[in-house]
């Protein structure tokens, strides 16, 4: 059995509960391996999506782990999310079908709204860069997730790179709120303002590409690695820790819930042993001047599209 976790625990709308860190599992190449050892280091939250093309491992470790009696189905957080190709109304339903069937499992914890646009069914579905846009609103797809939920197909819905003004949209029609936006959220972006606006509508924050994403297509290939700047690493001599341990905690500290990730076994004790300590209010400034308001993931390919999502600035 992994060791009691230490993780604090955050509330939902929807009754559940949400460690303050998680597991990332997008382009792990051991993956299988990585989710197995995750477990047994106490890690109960695991972001995938049909995109990524590994819910048929992740599903595979889980219901594993379940048999063997190291977990028990309750006490793991499993989030997947809605491709953009799936967003009329019609499509949601048998979209999540097709998740539950290759994952294993009879719910998912929380299905996102990957992308706040949407796009024309294609041959290839999985195809990044030549997406057409599809005359879907926002507010329709919306509707169609809140019926999984009193289907029973998954416990909570919520977004994920949406900006301020998509999520208030929801927010205006939904009858189920959406629990958390997922965005990239690092030291260069560090996303105060919309942390800020989504805590006060009782939306939590996931941060993805927590440590930049260097091998994005998008990238701007003069921005440094986070890991360089000489304040993260001048931060970890002073505590005592890892440069990455350093980033998560400013986020933790932002109040944004962290979901790195790492095929290395010694990284992902790292990276989930951060709640031992506090960065100061003057490190957490220092921190701060970090922020570019410049993102790793900026999808290029949709910005032509009339929901793109980073048209402002939060």
């Amino acid at each position: 059995m992994p060791a009691v976790s230490s993780v604090p625990l955050k509330k939902l709308t929807s009754g559940q509960t949400i460690p303050a860190i998680g597991l990332g599992t997008f382009a792990g190449s051991q993956l299988e391996n990585t989710v197995s050892t995750a477990l047994e280091i106490g890690y109960t939250l695991f972001d995938t999506a049909w995109v990524y093309r590994n819910e048929v491992d992740v599903g595979k470790v889980i219901r594993k782990k379940i048999e063997e009696g190291v977990i028990k189905r309750e006490d793991v957080i499993i989030i997947s999310k809605l491709w953009n190709t799936k967003h009329r109304p019609t499509e949601v339903l048998p979209a999540i079908k097709r998740s539950l069937a290759d994952l294993g499992l009879d719910y998912i914890d929380m299905y996102l709204i990957h992308w706040p646009f949407a796009c024309k069914p294609a041959a290839n579905e999985y195809e990044l860069l030549d997406f057409q846009e599809d005359d879907v609103r926002l507010e329709d797809t919306w509707k169609a997730m809140e019926e999984l939920v009193r289907l029973g197909l998954t416990k909570s819905i919520g977004l994920s790179n949406f900006n301020s003004s998509q999520v208030q949209r929801i927010l205006n029609i939904a009858e189920i709120k959406p629990v958390v936006n997922q965005v990239e959220c690092n030291p260069y972006i560090n996303q105060k303002k919309l942390i800020k606006f989504c805590n006060e509508r009782n939306i939590e924050v996931i941060a993805y590409a927590p440590f930049w994403t260097p091998s994005s297509p998008w990238i701007d290939k003069n921005v440094p690695s986070v890991f360089s700047q000489p304040i993260v690493n001048d931060l970890a001599l002073k505590y005592k820790k890892q440069p990455g341990q350093i980033i998560l905690r400013y986020l933790t500290q932002l109040g944004a819930i962290p979901i790195p990730k790492s095929d290395h076994p010694e990284r992902l004790r790292q990276n989930f042993e951060i709640f031992d300590f506090q960065l100061s209010a003057e490190d957490m400034s220092k921190m701060d001047e970090l922020n570019m308001n410049k993102r790793s993931c900026p999808f290029e390919p949709a910005r032509k599209f009339k929901e793109y999502p980073f048209g402002s600035e939060y």
